[in-house]
């Protein structure tokens, strides 16, 4: 075994350092991943924003111009069954 304690302190060295080294790339990693995440996340809401209104605004106005289409056919039905003689 080991007889000298001086001989011990090289291998405590050694396993705190790669213990280190294994904990500083566990938490690094984990934290470029959140910052990526947390970039992503934003980005989306961006898009999820911006276009969603134009998107929006767009489909209620076909809505409007639909709705005043049929309004208008079925005024003009409605007026034609007025006017028909009994």
């Amino acid at each position: 075994m080991i007889e000298n304690p001086a001989d011990l302190i090289p291998a405590w060295m050694l396993l705190s350092a790669a213990f280190g080294y294994l904990i500083g790339e566990a938490c690094g990693d984990l934290a470029r991943h959140r910052k990526c995440l947390e970039q992503n996340n934003a980005e989306l809401r961006d898009q999820l924003q911006h276009p969603l209104s134009k998107d929006l605004h767009r489909e209620l106005a076909q809505q409007r111009k639909v709705i005043n289409d049929i309004h208008s056919r079925l005024v003009a039905v409605s007026k034609g069954l007025e006017k028909r003689p009994d």
